[in-house]
């Protein structure tokens, strides 16, 4: 059968899926199309009866043969008639179907390679290749069949044979490339295999010989990290001796020798040491006027513009263009990047970008024109702004009703204040795909505020197929569809443009080499440059064997570098570890140089191109500096040696804490951004005690501004170390499960903390422990926690609040005259303590309870009594709850009118503070109140919400757990 073009085609490698001339056959059953998988690779008949039984296991032999015969038949018509030989006892496939199978393909090739000589090895590369390619993924990936566990034990197998297949199969390539001296294509196979499994040392060793035959000795010593990384990860064990004499020999410039000869060592040419050449913007001309059209036209209004494309097609350079045109204007402008391996410091791109703004003389005008009250809130994210401004009024508690909100509010009047102008302002936030999640609710709460105001608000972004992805189209979305949104992609280069770029350059070219240049980069704007850097740095142009892309533009970046022992290279290696921009006194007290040292290191790493100014610093006239390319920072932290890395990490930790201490006088950070890098320098200079206290800073600051996946993420980077507070570090996690729904991570940590806890501080896990086996339906346990919690409670205003989830608890269970009883109690209890939060939470279930015997005047006057307390206590939860069963109350007297606003607030609150239990349980009641008012398409919407709230709540595998879905108050 013709591989090209098979008229009936089987894919089992991946998604499996039958085809015909191309086009998807659809079947009626998944049995249908594991029968004829299992048909198809066993090669042989099959009895009526075993394949039944196969397939059936659990229905009688009548029903199991009936069955079998409905999928027969469904599998013969799917394929024609022409693929299976169906006789009256046995079944299997034609010996001269027409079928091809990319399983047996595969095979095939495998089989034809192994007989190979070594004569044939150009024959052998490309069959191996061949059977490579087909393997798109595993055998029947993401099929099952759940009530046939004969059948998932043959797929199994199955399974485990093919990747066998297909090490041996990338093993056998990579040898053969590595001899061949195609080393891209060698490491490519070896990467392949090892992502099969990370614990193969001898992939491992291969993977780190190739990068250092290739000449990118950095990735091979840091491909020796990642192996030690592995291993004790996974295994808790060190590499084998033969993995770290490899790495010695790698660090010692003492390689092994190649399976083949090596050619001769090339000459290297004299390296001319110039800053890269600036070239003029290119084949832009459309998307160039598209921005300008964009900026001068509708950004008086307020408009948002998403630049998009891949990595290095000049999305950030086009936007430079506007923005100088804009400064020249005298347009203010704000500038802010999001980095690899910082989405979890939260609103990290802001806070940089505001702290630029704040030091512009122009700004305290600004400032002047703002409310003191949002000038406050905004003092949240840039604390300089009280140093500035000494006389702005305490802001309300951060966890009060509305504090998200009127955070969100604050940051937005004062980025609006200080960039609203004529001409309009430029708010423009660089490489969006990485921002952490924090960062992009400010984001979208700022855009869908941002008509009216004179701002023009520029993305670029990179597509990386990210659960962000879907957040970032739909703001863009929502912006196209109100007339204010517009999106600009970003192509490769055509070759006209590459032909007048390389025309546009120092060095003469001729348009034979330019076509060259075109084919080898692709036209990718930033290898184009990269590669016309090398030629005018080198002065001549490259022969053919040189113009391989890894190697030539690793060459040029090492040619910028200084010597080893200079001091410009202590400080260039000292700014790698820092990380994407530093400024001058950090730099020099982690590099342990003098002031005229340092100094005079700068000037020659600006000489050379190696570094920028990027502005100045949250420090008023400290300037701070950054690499000219992110390949360049990493290439020179790769070749920084593992002892002077952790103490490197370790001094720029240090001179990172101090150097806030010292600006601000305080030695607790005020910015969990800060303290998240802090805790990272130390973690990988070995100081784990440190890390843990500055992460668990970090988790607390990201916790208080609701980033609550980015606090969760410190809190677990601070357990993973040596914390001194553990047991407050798992407490803390286990409120953010609960928020998240995933109850058995909650009952883990919680149980944890107790673990840690003493007797007397017991209690408080308890009473949580007990709401979350009411909330599961366990109402034994849950009775137990709530005495046990009884038991130690100190005062009166903790035992109110415990009687009233208790209470709350036993009238879920059915047990309305003792919920009612323990009601009386916490009701009681509260009015004796006169706290507000417990009086809330009486009052919460007292309203329950008379709901539930019919008194709904008396229950509406207890829940307005906790909605009034609930707003000034400023507790999210007790608020969204009374909203909730104040909602219920007006429903059961006949006005799910007013019912739908009131739930709807509780909903926002749920959202906001992220319980999506509770926010299941609304959108369910708001379901219920629109279809009371014939409102089914929307009432529809909420019930399909809660449905996917619901089923996503974490709960145990081994029961079902039917309250769940139950909740309706609380």
């Amino acid at each position: 059968m013709d591989r090209q073009a098979p008229v009936w085609a089987l894919y089992l490698l991946g998604t499996p899926r039958l085809e015909r001339s191309g086009h998807l056959v659809e079947m009626d059953t998944r049995k249908a199309l594991a029968l004829l998988a299992y048909l198809t690779l066993t090669e042989t008949s099959h009895s009526r009866e075993s394949l039944a039984a196969l397939f059936w296991p659990e229905y009688d032999q009548s029903s199991a043969r009936g069955a079998l015969r409905r999928t027969l038949s469904t599998l013969h018509k799917a394929t024609g008639g022409i693929v299976l030989d169906i006789a009256r006892e046995r079944i299997r496939i034609h010996t001269d179907s027409p079928l091809w199978v990319d399983v047996l393909a595969f095979r095939q090739l495998i089989s034809k390679e192994s007989h190979a000589t070594t004569a044939d090895s150009r024959n052998a590369q490309q069959t191996l290749q061949q059977a490579v390619d087909l393997y798109t993924g595993d055998f029947l990936q993401g099929f099952t069949l759940r009530d046939s566990p004969t059948f998932d034990d043959w797929q199994y197998f199955q399974t485990d044979s093919l990747r066998r297949e297909l090490a041996g199969a990338l093993e056998r390539l990579a040898l053969i490339y590595t001899t061949q001296l195609q080393d891209t294509q060698a490491i490519l196979s070896v990467r392949r295999w090892l992502a099969m499994d990370e614990l193969q040392e001898d992939a491992q060793r291969w993977l780190m010989k190739l990068y250092a035959w290739a000449g990118q000795r950095g990735t091979a010593l840091r491909q020796y990290r990642e192996c030690v990384r592995v291993l004790e990860q996974e295994l808790g064990v060190p590499p084998l001796t033969e993995t770290t004499q490899l790495y010695q020999a790698i660090l010692e410039n003492q390689l092994p020798a190649r399976p083949l000869a090596e050619p001769p060592a090339r000459v290297e040419q004299p390296v001319n040491l110039s800053a890269p050449e600036d070239y003029p913007l290119t084949g832009r001309d459309a998307e160039l006027g598209q921005l300008q059209n964009i900026y001068w036209t509708g950004s008086g209004r307020g408009a948002l513009v998403l630049i998009e494309g891949e990595a290095g097609v000049g999305k950030t350079r086009l936007a430079e263009e506007i923005l100088r045109d804009a400064r020249q204007a005298g347009a203010v402008t704000l500038t802010a990047r999001c980095y690899e391996g910082e989405t979890q410091l939260a609103y990290g791109p802001f806070l940089e970008g505001i702290q630029s703004l704040l030091n512009l003389p122009s700004s305290l005008a600004s400032l002047e024109k703002i409310s003191p009250h949002w000038l406050s809130e905004a003092a949240r994210l840039a604390p300089d702004l009280t140093r500035i401004c000494p006389d702005l009024p305490t802001p309300p508690a951060s966890n009060g009703p509305g504090s998200q909100s009127r955070f969100f509010e604050g940051v937005r009047q004062l980025l609006m204040g200080l960039l609203s102008g004529n001409p309009p302002g430029i708010l423009f936030l660089d490489d969006l795909h990485w921002a952490d999640s924090a960062t992009l609710d400010l984001l979208f709460y700022m855009v869908r505020r941002l008509r009216g105001h004179a701002v023009l608000v520029m993305l670029t972004w990179r597509e990386r197929a990210l659960s962000a992805d879907v957040r970032i189209k739909s703001l863009v979305t929502d912006a196209l569809r109100s007339g204010y949104g517009f999106t600009i992609p970003l192509k490769r280069l055509t070759t006209t443009a590459v032909i007048k770029l390389a025309g546009q350059s120092a060095q003469s070219i001729s348009e034979e080499q330019c076509l060259k240049l075109f084919a080898e980069t692709e036209g990718l704007p930033l290898l184009v440059t990269s590669y016309l850097d090398a030629i005018k740095q080198r002065g001549t142009l490259p022969a053919n064997a040189d113009w391989e892309m890894p190697d030539s533009v690793r060459s040029l970046l090492r040619s910028r570098l200084p010597a080893p022992d200079e001091p410009s290279w202590q400080l260039l290696t000292t700014a790698a570890v820092i990380g994407h921009a530093f400024d001058f006194d950090t730099l020099r007290q982690a590099s342990g140089r003098s002031e005229l040292e340092t100094v005079s290191g700068l000037e020659t790493l600006l000489t050379l191109g190696l570094i920028r100014e990027q502005g100045e610093s949250d420090c008023p006239g400290e300037t701070r500096y950054g690499f000219t390319h992110e390949k360049l920072h990493h290439l020179v932290y790769e070749e920084i040696s593992l002892a002077r890395l952790r103490l490197l990490h370790q001094r720029v930790a240090e001179a990172l804490a101090a150097g806030r201490a010292a600006k601000t006088g305080h030695t607790r950070l005020e910015s969990g951004h800060l303290a998240a890098r802090i805790a990272q320098h130390y973690r990988s200079s070995g100081q784990d005690t440190m890390a843990a206290e500055y992460y668990q800073q970090a988790g607390d600051y990201a916790r208080q501004l609701f980033a609550n996946q980015e606090a969760l993420a410190h809190y677990q980077a601070a357990l993973a170390l040596s914390p001194s507070q553990p047991a407050t570090l798992y407490e803390a996690m286990g409120d953010l499960h609960v928020l998240e729904g995933d109850y058995p991570t909650a009952i883990r940590s919680y149980e944890t903390a107790a673990a840690l806890l003493s007797q007397a501080e017991l209690p408080g896990i308890e009473h949580k422990l007990g709401n979350i086996h009411g909330l599961l339906g366990e109402w034994e346990l849950a009775e137990c926690h709530y005495l046990a919690a009884l038991e130690g409670l100190p005062d009166p205003a903790s035992q109110a609040w415990a009687y009233a989830d208790w209470s709350r608890t036993t009238f879920r269970h059915g047990e309305p005259a003792r919920a009612l009883e323990l009601a009386n109690k916490s009701l009681d209890l509260a009015q004796i303590s006169l706290d507000a939060r417990a009086l809330v939470q009486a009052h919460n279930i007292m309203g329950i309870l008379e709901r539930n015997r019919g008194a709904l005047d008396d229950a509406a006057t207890h829940l307005e009594q906790g909605l009034q307390l609930a707003e000034a206590s400023g507790d999210l939860s007790m608020q969204a709850a009374a909203l909730n069963n104040l909602a219920l109350i007006r429903a059961a007297q006949g006005d799910p009118t007013a019912a739908i606003p009131l739930a709807q607030q509780a909903l926002e609150l749920c959202l906001r503070q992220g319980d999506r239990h509770r926010a299941a349980a609304l959108h369910n009641n708001l379901a219920d109140f629109l279809h009371e008012l014939g409102e089914e398409e929307t009432a529809m919407q909420h019930l399909k919400q809660a449905a996917t709230l619901f089923s996503e709540i974490e709960v145990d595998d081994q029961a079902l757990k039917p309250e769940i879905w139950k909740l309706t108050e609380w």
